[in-house]
């Protein structure tokens, strides 16, 4: 397996972009690094309260029963006072929790508001971490555990990896060399799954219905991002992506979250062909911080016996 390259010391500041809208209404502002780990760091409602505002906008009337009613509605979604009828709260204190307002709210009262949103599991155990308080920076190895580094190993033909919290690649085996060759020049924030799968525009032609992954994948890594809070190389990450990628920059702002799901995934390799695996993602006990990305053949197929026979004509 190959360890990916650490980052390097960060003692110049670059320039990133997050996705904070302005008052003249553009989507982008420019901050260096250390502005990014500021604002992550900020009152842990104001990022409650984004959530709340951009899952009720993606709810409509209809979605819960209610009449759309005349005159012109000034949101798509939900209005407050819908969702506070149907959390059975009050609307003053709703808005107080939209705004960022310093209250507090007990589990039953969040999961009443969870279901007022059509908030699936996923959704309502992010509502719950997002209100509460920023915790310490993730504790999790730097460098691969030499036991994760064997599994992978183990796993050849198939393509598997070692991700890190923030999904940055620690390690990875020779499978997932010939399926993404370009895995062994990556450095510093880019080395990193998400970064691939929205930065590289290889990644486009690679993935069979890429917008559909590169969705879910966003979904199920925003469903972690709550225990990333504080933490300047997660800004550093969202930062980047926003800057680099439009629909990272569109999607991210929707506070869509989603349990991982296996699922199948179809590769157009440019040496071995069309490509079928099946998606799965291992949380090892030991480090919990840690997952194992991994193709899984699927039964009676031979994607994994032909990207290692026929890698070599790319």
């Amino acid at each position: 397996a190959n360890p990916a390259a650490s980052t390097p010391a960060r003692d110049v500041e670059r320039t990133v972009i997050v996705p904070v809208r302005s008052a003249g209404g553009g989507r982008h502002t420019w901050l260096t690094p250390h502005d990014c780990g500021r604002l992550e760091r900020m009152d842990h409602r104001a990022e409650l309260a984004d959530f709340l505002r951009a899952r009720r906008d993606a709810v409509t009337p209809e979605h819960v029963g209610l009449p759309r009613g005349g005159g012109l509605r000034r949101t798509p979604g939900l209005r407050r006072e819908e969702v506070a009828m149907l959390a059975g709260v009050s609307l003053t204190w709703y808005t107080w929790l939209e705004q960022g307002r310093r209250i507090n709210a007990s589990p039953d009262v969040l999961s009443a508001i969870g279901r007022a949103l059509r908030l699936d599991d996923a959704g309502v155990e992010h509502l719950l971490e997002l209100a509460q308080p920023i915790s310490a920076p993730v504790d999790a190895p730097q460098e691969a555990p030499s036991a994760l580094v064997r599994l992978i190993d183990s796993m050849e033909p198939a393509p598997a990896a070692v991700l890190g919290p923030r999904w940055e690649f620690l390690a990875w085996n020779q499978a997932q060399t010939r399926l993404y060759p370009r895995i062994v020049d990556l450095d510093g924030v880019e080395c990193n799954l998400l970064w691939v799968l929205f930065a590289d525009p290889s990644i486009r032609e690679l993935i069979v219905d890429w917008d559909i992954h590169a969705r879910q994948a966003l979904a199920e890594f925003r469903a972690g991002a709550a225990a990333l809070r504080g933490d300047d190389r997660f800004a550093e990450l969202v930062g980047k992506l926003a800057a680099e990628s439009d629909e990272f920059a569109d999607w991210w702002p929707e506070h869509d979250v989603a349990q991982f799901e296996t699922r199948i995934r179809r590769f157009r390799h440019p040496g071995a062909g069309l490509l079928t695996f099946e998606y799965q993602q291992l949380a090892p006990v030991e480090w919990p911080g840690l997952r194992v990305a991994c193709q899984l053949p699927v039964p009676g197929d031979d994607s994994a016996e032909r990207l290692a026979v026929r890698h070599y004509l790319v």
